[in-house]
C-alpha cells in the first residue's frame, strides 16, 4: 500500500469514527428523551392505577361513560407504555452496536501505524477468527430496525382491536355483576349484550391470530392461505380483489420463504387499502421456478406520491421501506412500479430450492 493511499484511508476511516460518534450522540440524546417519556407513562400509569381502584370503591355511583373513560385510559397507557420500553430497548442496542463499531474502526486506526491494512468485508456478512459466518453490525442494526417496527405495528394493532373490545367487555360484565342485587331485569339485558360482545370480541381475536400467524400456512402451504385471506380481506375490505397463481398449487417452499410470501403480500394488500385507498387489487403468484415470484398491482393514489408523505412525515413504519428491509435481508428481491395514471405494480422476488 502506497503512502498516499494509506493517509487517504486513514483520513477517511477518521471522517466515519467521527460519524459514529455524532451519531451516538444523537442516539443518547434520544435515549435521554425516552427515559424521560418512560418515566412519565409509569407515572402516569400508577395515577390511572388509583383511578380505578376509586372507580370499584364507587361503583354504583359513577357514571357509565367515566367508567369506560378510565377503563379506555387505562388500556392507552398501559400500551404507550410497553411502546415506549420497545422503543427505547431499540435505541439501547441500537448504541451498542455504535460503540462496538467504532471500537472496532479505532482498533483498525490504530493498527494502521506501520503495520498492512487487512482486508475490509464487502458484504453484509463477514467471517470470524474460527470460520464461522457471522452478520455485519449493519445487518444486526437493520435486523432490529425491522423487528422493533413490526412490534409497533402489532401494538397499534392489538391496541384498535382485540384490546379495546376486550376492554368493553369487562366494563359491561362489571356493570352486570353490580345489577344482579339492584335490578334483575335490567341485568338481563346486560347480559344478552355481554353475550353479543362476547361473541364479537372471540371473532376478533379469531382475526387477529389469523393476521399473526394463520395456522394453515404450516398444514396447507401459502397457496390455499393465501386464496383464504384474499376472501377474508376482499369481505372485510369490500376491495375487489383477486389471486392467480402460475404452477402446482399444492407445491411447497421452505417453510422461511412462505412465511415471507405471505407477509409480504399482507402487507402489501394493507398498504394498498390503507394508504393508496384502492378499489382493485390483482395478485399473481408464481412459484414455477427459482427464485420463486410475486406481483401484486393496485390502483389508486402512487405509490411515489404516497412514500414522499411518509418520508416527510417521519413515519416510516407505515411505508415500504420495512418491507424492502425484509425481503433484501433473505436474498430477495422487490421492484416498485408507480406512473401517475397506471395502476401501481410491486414485484417480488425470492430465492427457493425446493422442488
Amino acid at each position: 500500500m502506497t503512502v498516499g493511499t494509506k493517509e487517504t484511508l486513514i483520513s477517511q476511516l477518521r471522517a466515519e469514527h467521527e460519524q459514529i460518534a455524532k451519531r451516538l450522540r444523537e442516539i443518547q440524546s434520544m435515549i435521554d428523551q425516552s427515559q424521560a417519556e418512560f418515566r412519565r407513562l409509569q407515572q402516569r400509569s400508577v395515577e390511572v392505577t388509583t383511578q380505578l381502584r376509586r372507580i370499584e370503591e364507587n361503583f354504583d355511583t359513577v357514571p357509565r361513560n367515566d367508567i369506560k373513560v378510565v377503563y379506555t385510559s387505562a388500556l392507552d397507557t398501559r400500551t404507550r407504555l410497553l411502546t415506549s420500553q420497545a422503543q427505547l430497548e431499540k435505541l439501547q442496542q441500537d448504541r451498542t452496536q455504535l460503540e462496538h463499531f467504532g471500537r472496532l474502526l479505532n482498533d483498525l486506526l490504530n493498527s494502521l501505524e506501520g503495520v498492512s491494512l487487512p482486508n475490509l468485508p464487502s458484504s453484509n456478512v463477514q467471517q470470524s477468527t474460527g470460520g464461522e459466518t457471522q452478520l455485519s453490525n449493519e445487518t444486526i442494526i437493520r435486523l432490529v430496525q425491522s423487528q422493533e417496527s413490526e412490534r409497533q405495528r402489532l401494538a397499534r394493532q392489538m391496541h384498535d382491536g382485540p384490546a379495546q373490545s376486550l376492554t368493553n367487555f369487562i366494563l359491561q360484565a362489571e356493570i352486570c355483576r353490580r345489577l344482579f342485587d339492584r335490578d334483575p331485569q335490567r341485568a338481563v339485558e346486560e347480559l344478552e349484550n355481554l353475550k353479543t360482545a362476547a361473541s364479537t370480541t372471540f371473532q376478533r381475536v379469531r382475526d387477529f391470530i389469523f393476521e399473526l400467524r394463520p395456522m394453515m400456512l404450516d398444514d396447507l402451504g401459502l397457496v390455499p392461505t393465501m386464496r383464504r385471506y384474499v376472501d377474508v380481506f376482499t369481505d372485510k375490505s369490500g376491495i375487489e380483489t383477486r389471486i392467480n397463481v402460475v404452477g402446482e398449487e399444492r407445491r411447497r417452499l421452505e417453510p422461511h420463504t412462505e412465511v415471507m410470501f405471505f407477509r409480504s403480500l399482507q402487507e402489501l394488500l394493507g398498504y394498498a387499502r390503507d394508504n393508496a385507498r384502492a378499489t382493485k387489487i390483482d395478485i399473481i403468484l408464481d412459484i414455477t421456478s427459482n427464485p420463486a415470484k410475486a406481483s401484486v398491482t393496485f390502483n389508486g393514489r402512487t405509490i411515489t406520491e404516497i412514500e414522499e408523505e411518509v418520508e416527510q412525515n417521519k413515519h416510516k413504519m407505515f411505508g415500504l421501506a420495512g418491507l424492502t428491509e425484509r425481503i433484501e435481508l433473505v436474498g430477495g428481491q422487490i421492484e416498485f412500479h408507480s406512473i401517475e395514471g397506471e395502476p401501481n405494480r410491486v414485484e417480488i422476488a425470492l430465492p427457493t430450492v425446493s422442488g
